[in-house]
C-alpha cells in the first residue's frame, strides 16, 4: 500500500483537503499529525513530565491540564523554546505514524495511506513517502485566515508562519502542489483531480 504525505503552511487548507480525499475514497486511511500531537499532550504522561520539564508548570492550569494557548504562544515567539517542543514530539509522532505505514504497507490491495503531516520537509521525512503533496496559498491568505478563523493575534501569526520552511521551498520539494485561495469547491475539485491520477 503506498504511501501519501500531505503537508504545506499553517492554515493553508491541508486538513481539509484530506478530508476531501477521504470523503472520496472510503478505503483510504488517514493519519492527522496534529490530532496525534494533541492526544500526547492530553493524557501521555511521559510527553507531559517532559512538558513540565521544559516549560514549568506555568503552561497547565490547576487541574494539571496542559494550556496549548499558552504554551502555543511560547514557543512561536522563542525558535529555542520551539525546537525543545519539538524534540519532546516529534519522534513520538513520527514512531506512531511510521508504525502504522509499516502495517499497511504489508496489506494487499492497493489503497493509500495519507499521512496529514505539516512539518514533513522540516523533519525530513521526505523519503518515507511514496508521493508527496504540497497544500499552498499566499502568505497574506494564511495571515488572514490565522488571524479570522483562529483569532490569533497579528504578531503571533507572523511568528507562526515564519516558524515553518517558506511555502515556495515546500512547492519546489513536492511530487503536487495544491492552491488555496478560492472556495471550498475548488479544493474539492483539485482532490478529485488528484485521486483521478493516483488512485484510479
Amino acid at each position: 500500500m503506498p504511501v501519501l504525505g500531505i503537508t504545506g503552511g499553517i492554515a493553508t487548507g491541508k486538513t481539509y483537503f484530506t478530508g476531501c480525499l477521504a470523503a472520496l475514497h472510503p478505503d483510504l486511511r488517514v493519519f492527522d499529525s496534529d490530532r496525534r500531537a494533541r492526544e500526547l499532550t492530553g493524557s501521555d504522561p511521559a510527553i507531559l513530565n517532559a512538558i513540565r520539564e521544559h516549560f514549568g508548570p506555568g503552561v497547565f492550569d490547576a487541574t494539571g491540564v496542559l494550556q496549548r494557548s499558552a504554551l502555543g504562544a511560547i514557543v512561536f515567539a522563542d525558535p529555542v523554546k520551539r525546537k525543545a517542543l519539538e524534540s519532546i514530539l516529534h519522534p513520538a509522532i513520527r514512531r506512531s505514524w511510521l508504525d502504522l505505514a509499516r502495517t499497511i504497507r504489508e496489506q494487499p490491495g492497493n489503497p493509500w495511506l495519507a499521512v496529514d503531516i505539516p512539518l514533513l520537509f522540516e523533519t525530513s521525512a521526505e523519503t518515507h513517502f511514496d508521493k508527496i503533496v504540497v497544500v499552498a496559498c499566499s502568505a497574506l491568505t494564511q495571515r488572514s485566515r490565522l488571524m479570522d478563523n483562529r483569532h490569533v493575534a497579528p504578531g503571533l501569526a507572523d511568528s507562526m508562519i515564519a516558524s515553518q520552511l517558506p511555502l515556495a521551498e515546500k512547492i519546489d520539494r513536492a511530487d503536487f502542489v495544491v492552491w488555496n485561495e478560492g472556495l471550498p469547491e475548488a479544493l474539492q475539485l483539485q482532490a478529485r483531480l488528484l485521486s483521478l491520477h493516483l488512485f484510479s
